[in-house]
């Protein structure tokens, strides 16, 4: 499988296609060896046949049909693996590409990485911004990724730590002083890796806990992010002094911190409970502290400063002092040799505080603080002391990384679902009518309760879930007196309605114990998912603003709200043109009554992998962000196999912090977060409306929808994958609107129709076009950011899809229901005829060859799997939609697609 002739690479490329080769070449290897000659056989006239039919010499795909016919259950298994692994090989070489590409960059010390901190550094300072300007954004500056538990594909950790290690193999066959025989051990390593991986289930058999979801995200955060950190602290510094001329001389880890959602998401998810959420931070810290260690015995033996050598500040010995008295057992253990040696000794006690730390012992460290006082206090009396070439680097890293993690690692948040928490409030106040008094009359007397200086609940009429709930409360309290206030981010209420609703969760709050009246040490954030919520959302926040109550509250979190705002409900409700207005709308809003206010808001966005839940170009995205609404502050969910794309590894890690942080300045102190003209907010609420009719014209009010929609995708797989520890649906019901937003995405995404990203945009921007002319359109590309973002992201859309592909699976549904199929064809051809002559444009992403290129290099290893899913989903339904071989083939089929399209959920 070495063969990637039919693909043109441009010589800056060419090592990416010899990687490829490579890889391609190992894994035919690997094929003969686990199962013969005739499997590798078999694979490559499959492979060749949808070359050809890719390439239009073979356009009905009779070639590849016949190749896959006939197939037992077995060799299809195998076909299937072969073709997955082959696109989850090429990834990887994409990755390390990535590397390779930014190394070139800085070694012809040609003009700075596009994106990279430098660029915008030096395009800031050239466009007048100085370096007063730049300090004062870059010390309001915060970047806060959040990693939930939203899979759509199924990496699990020991695939994960498998393709880490090709990658170093990779990685390391980039250095051209190798001899042959460290070159040939690579391949031998990334051999090993390729033969243990086919030895090894792709799709996990049975449904991950909610710990086996933490231990995934705990590869992320503990061996790439952990690392990365002080390298992007770094990377400010010294961007800023490379474009002004200065020391930035600023602490910079208050940039960044980590957030996650495992373990505290309980919208819809009864496995998230207090004890998960309490057995969650036990874990971080356990995984963080074992991290500490190492590093601290690393920098024992590296600091061996002698007295009489070298000289030390007093507190230094001050305070080792104070721990050989403190811990006799571990002085006497010290030998003889290294008393001489105050650093050395220093963090020998330091690593015996950590490890009582772990083991929960009295003398272990109460919190991160004193930790960090004895490390710094080390790193200031290496730079008092001429140590700043003699192991204060370490040392810095080290402290860097205690005031960016804690003892925390990643802050938590919570999420429950506003209908619960009415429930739960109602029982507890023994108040049958709860539910049927209107938000405001719940708001009346919610205002009333939170000022009394106790709450005592009343007769209970019963309890489903009370109980639980307020223990989840409970569990809140305790972790921020167990690890710190910042152990526990946001706590999010999904389908936020009313005012009552956010103060609902802060009654809840008081109940379980957590604070005193006017005081509640939470910090509560509404979260607007559908068109219609994202709309009602101001006048919400206008309700809270104008309660004292609520105001006094505020003061004590330091006058500051969160608004979390989501693009995939959003999205799923009106389409996307529809879900970006109204998320832009919805942002200027907020941000103008919290000024009137004196309030200011800030907001989690919900984004997720694809374009259709707020994917696409991130960077782009926030340049296209509406005018004061970041102000230095990015709160953004990372979820699924994006996770994996920008966190995969340490160099892409850094890379993606960079753009994000660099986007965020941009928006503040470039020209990007500026105000639309008037006629362009016209024309793109107009735009909207149109395209929020045709989609829901389609979706929700064609009756034979979600008929065609469950026979002509492979929903009804999606919703047996054991890939994550959430129900498929939120509520029951087969409508879309009780489909979760990932379910309803994946699903399109399987089949190669991007409707979800698309669908509506070509009937609205006809009708503009209709109204209007091409000029205004042209114009408002020209000169607004939020536009050039829309339309980036559906053309990518549209370049991932293939109508024809789709075609195949509308046949699997009913003759009646197929004419549905047509109306998207009809759709998808509008938006690439109008979009391409807006942007003046003979063909998708012509300004981006490489996603073309990626698109192209992945489409025939894609087009064997669909045309596989498509038999199988046949014998599959037929056979009654049994468990068993055909249904663990499909599902490897929704692994392998998936890695093709790389952004599916």
């Amino acid at each position: 499988m070495s063969e990637i002739r039919h693909i043109e690479f441009p010589e800056k490329d060419l090592p990416l296609r010899n990687d490829v080769s490579v890889l391609g070449q190992l894994l035919g290897e690997a094929l003969v060896e686990q199962h013969g000659q005739e499997l590798l056989d078999r694979v490559e006239s499959v492979r060749r046949a949808a070359i050809l039919m890719r390439e239009g010499e073979d356009e009905r795909g009779e070639s590849l049909e016949q190749a896959l016919a006939g197939l037992a259950i077995s060799d299809v298994e195998h076909v299937i693996k072969a073709f997955s692994t082959y696109l989850r090989l090429a990834n990887l070489a994409e990755k390390v590409h990535r590397i390779r590409r930014h190394r070139a960059y800085q070694r012809e010390g040609a003009a700075a990485q596009r994106g990279s901190l430098a660029e915008v550094f030096a395009g800031l300072c050239q466009s007048g911004v100085n370096a007063t300007e730049a300090r004062a954004a870059i010390e309001a500056l915060r970047i806060r990724p959040v990693f939930t538990a939203h899979p759509t594909e199924a990496t699990r950790r020991s695939f994960l730590e498998k393709e880490y290690s090709i990658i170093h193999r990779l990685v390391e066959r980039l250095n051209p002083d190798l001899t042959p025989e460290e070159r040939q051990r690579a391949i031998d390593r990334i051999r090993d890796a390729i033969n243990s991986a086919w030895q090894t289930s792709a799709v996990p058999s049975t449904k991950p806990s909610v710990a086996d979801e933490l231990d995934n995200v705990l590869f992320y955060l503990t061996d790439i992010l952990y690392r990365v950190a002080p390298a992007l602290y770094e990377s400010l510094e010294h961007a800023f002094e490379s474009a002004w001329g200065e020391p930035l001389g600023l602490d910079t880890s208050t940039v960044l911190r980590l957030g996650s959602w495992v373990g505290g998401d309980m919208d819809g998810n009864p496995n998230v409970t207090a004890e998960t959420l309490a057995e969650t931070l036990e874990t971080q810290r356990h995984a963080l502290i074992r991290r500490y260690l190492p590093e601290v015995e690393r920098m024992a033996r590296y600091l061996s400063q002698t007295r009489g050598q070298a000289d030390f500040l007093p507190e230094v010995e001050e305070r080792l002092a104070e721990y050989r008295a403190a811990f006799p057992g571990t002085d006497a253990q010290i030998p003889s040799r290294h008393r001489e040696m105050p650093y050395r000794c220093l963090l020998r006690f330091i690593s015996t505080r950590l490890r009582a730390t772990l083991e929960k012992r009295p003398e272990g460290y109460s919190g991160p603080a004193p930790l960090l006082e004895d490390v710094r206090l080390i790193g200031d009396s290496l730079e008092a002391n001429r140590g700043r070439h003699a192991g204060l680097f370490g040392m810095r890293r080290l402290q860097r990384k205690i005031e960016t993690f804690g003892f925390h690692l990643a802050t938590l948040d919570a999420r429950q679902d506003a209908l619960v928490h009415r429930r739960v409030l109602g029982e507890w106040l023994g108040r049958p009518d709860w539910l049927q008094l209107s938000p405001g009359e719940r708001t009346q007397q919610l205002v009333a309760l939170l000022s009394e200086n106790e709450l005592r609940p009343g007769k209970r009429a019963g309890d489903t879930g009370g109980s639980e709930s307020l223990r989840v409360f409970q569990t809140i309290d305790q972790a921020q007196q167990r690890y710190g206030q910042s152990a526990i981010g946001l706590f999010i209420i999904s389908m936020t309605q009313g005012a009552d609703d956010v103060l609902t969760a802060l009654a809840l709050a008081r109940l379980a114990g957590l604070g005193i009246a006017g005081s509640v040490a939470l910090d509560v954030a509404p979260l607007l998912e559908t068109v219609d919520d994202l709309q009602s959302g101001p006048a919400i926040l206008e309700e809270l603003l104008g309660l004292d109550l609520y105001r006094q509250h505020l003061e004590r979190r330091g006058n500051r709200q969160v608004v979390m705002v989501g693009y995939s409900d959003s999205n799923k409700d009106g389409g996307i043109a529809s879900s970006r207005w109204s998320l832009f709308e919805a942002q200027t809003r907020l941000v103008d009554i919290g000024r009137r206010h004196g309030v200011q808001v800030l907001f989690f966005h919900g984004r997720g992998g694809t374009v259709s839940r707020g994917g696409g170009n991130l960077v782009r995205g926030i340049e296209g962000a509406p005018p004061r609404s970041v102000n230095g502050f990015l709160r953004v969910t990372e979820q699924g196999e994006v996770i994996n794309q920008k966190y995969g590894i340490r160099p892409i890690a850094l890379r993606n912090l960079e753009l994000m942080t660099g986007a965020v300045l941009r928006h503040q102190l470039g020209d990007t977060g500026q105000d639309p003209v008037a006629e362009d907010a016209e024309l793109m609420a107009e735009i909207a409306a149109a395209a929020r009719t045709a989609y829901r014209k389609m979706v929700f009010e064609t009756p034979a929808f979600i008929s065609f929609f469950r026979t002509a995708t492979p929903i009804d797989v999606i919703e047996r994958l054991a890939i994550g520890s959430r129900p498929a649906a939120r509520r029951s019901g087969e409508g879309i609107e009780n489909l979760r937003a990932i379910p309803w995405v994946f699903s399109w995404a399987q089949v190669r129709v991007g409707l979800p990203g698309v669908y509506g945009l070509g009937t609205a921007l006809g009708q503009a076009i209709e109204r209007h002319g091409l000029q205004p359109l042209r114009a408002m590309l020209a000169r607004w950011a939020f536009f050039q973002c829309l339309l980036n992201d559906a053309e990518m859309v549209l370049a991932k899809s293939s109508l024809e592909i789709g075609q195949r699976y509308a046949q699997l549904a009913d003759a009646a229901d197929r004419p549905i199929f047509e109306r998207i064809e009809t759709e998808f051809r509008q938006a690439t005829e109008h979009l391409l002559a807006i942007k003046e444009s003979r063909e998708l992403l012509a300004d981006q060859r490489t996603l073309q290129r990626n698109i192209r290099l992945r489409n025939p290893y894609a087009d064997p799997l669909h045309i596989l899913q498509i038999n199988l989903l046949e014998r599959w339904r037929e056979a009654g939609r049994e468990d068993g071989p055909l249904l663990d083939a499909l599902k490897s089929t929704v692994t392998g697609i998936a890695l093709a399209i790389q952004n599916t959920g």
